[in-house]
């Protein structure tokens, strides 16, 4: 399944956000799908999901992630899991999603899973209801870095997770993962590719080229199958904003600190991983 993403500060027309999206959620389906693909994931990630005794037991909290494997990525696929594994399908995880995600056959199904159109409003309410937001900051951006620059902390300037934990009043609990960028060669996000030919204007700010099976060197789509690379998550100790930086606390500094605390952990991570795939 697709993991998914974007800053939380886009809008939504007034029909979405009158009908909340987070009310699609269905924890039966949810668990159906991740007891039907676990096994899949397990054997061909071996994912490893690391320091989810330090996470909040009770509340909201937004869990901020960087985001790796292109269009496959197995961020949510790995991260879900672990997380419902530890609290239950009580408290709901939703995901945080750019509207071009929601223009595929698989809309309804998004829906029963968490996924919700990636807003200020929609982050916010969730946070408010005691649930679970995962956000990846970067997006597509960051799923598509080069593979030679993998171990990087980029989200692109976006610091919408930032006012969205911040006005809810929840902490945010920062996570890395590395191995993602390793699943197909990322040759270049293409960004400077998508300016030339002013794609901009439809939205699309990336035009990545990759390497991998079956199709060989690709320009975003079609998507190649993923390699079995080891994926290891670490996740960090939740970060209270008002505490570290005071109820009037400036969104740029608290984006740059937890970038720093995110970097320092992916980088630990790049030092231990032995081998590309194999981890």
């Amino acid at each position: 399944m697709r993991a998914l993403d974007y800053d939380a500060g886009e809008e939504l027309t007034g029909n979405e956000i009158a009908h909340p999206e987070s009310a699609k959620w269905d924890p039966t389906f949810t668990e159906l799908l991740i007891k039907a693909v676990t096994p899949v994931i397990s054997r061909w990630f071996r994912p490893e999901v690391r320091g989810l005794e330090t996470f909040p037991s009770t509340g909201g909290a937004l869990l901020v992630s960087n985001h790796s494997g292109g269009v496959l990525t197995p961020d949510w696929n790995v991260l879900a899991p672990a997380l419902y594994g530890k609290f239950g399908y009580d408290r709901p995880l939703y995901t945080l999603a750019h509207y071009g995600v929601f223009f595929t056959p698989f809309r309804a199904a998004l829906g029963r899973l968490g996924v919700i159109h990636a807003s200020q409003e929609n982050a916010e309410e969730a946070l408010r209801s005691g649930a679970l937001v995962l956000a990846f900051p970067g997006g597509d951006y960051d799923a598509f870095r080069s593979t030679f620059g993998q171990n990087v902390i980029d989200f692109g300037g976006r610091t919408g997770y930032v006012r969205a934990a911040m006005r809810a009043g929840v902490p945010i609990v920062p996570a890395v993962s590395i191995g993602g960028q390793e699943t197909q060669l990322f040759v270049t996000r293409g960004n400077w590719l998508a300016k030339r030919l002013g794609l901009k204007r439809f939205r699309i700010e990336i035009l990545p080229v990759t390497v991998g099976f079956p199709f060989g060197v690709t320009v975003f789509f079609p998507a190649n199958v993923p390699l079995p690379a080891k994926i290891v998550y670490q996740v960090l100790e939740p970060i209270d904003v008002a505490a570290r930086f005071g109820e009037d606390a400036d969104v740029d500094e608290v984006d740059a600190y937890v970038r720093s605390v995110m970097q320092s952990a992916l980088d630990r991570l790049g030092r231990q991983r032995r081998f590309p795939v194999l981890g």
